[in-house]
């Protein structure tokens, strides 16, 4: 199981949902039945976990950017 999942997490959360109650049913997560599930909440994490890197690096960039204007400004200063 994923130490990020709750109940409180919104994205993938179809997912999250799935793969719990193929765990409740009986043996399936001893036997490898739910093995689908954990795939297809991989891949959504993953997908997540894409986005938000990519919107972190431009929000670096730009605030890179900035210091590196205010460092520029201070030194003609």
């Amino acid at each position: 199981m994923h130490a990020q999942l709750s109940d409180r997490k919104l994205v993938c959360k179809e997912f999250i949902e799935a793969l719990e109650q193929c765990h409740a049913a009986g043996w399936n997560r001893f036997i490898g039945a739910c093995n689908t599930q954990k795939d297809e909440l991989n891949h959504c994490l993953r997908s997540e976990r894409l986005v938000r890197t990519a919107q972190n690096r431009e929000a670096a960039k730009a605030r890179n950017a900035k210091t590196e204007q205010a460092l520029q400004e201070f030194r003609s200063l």
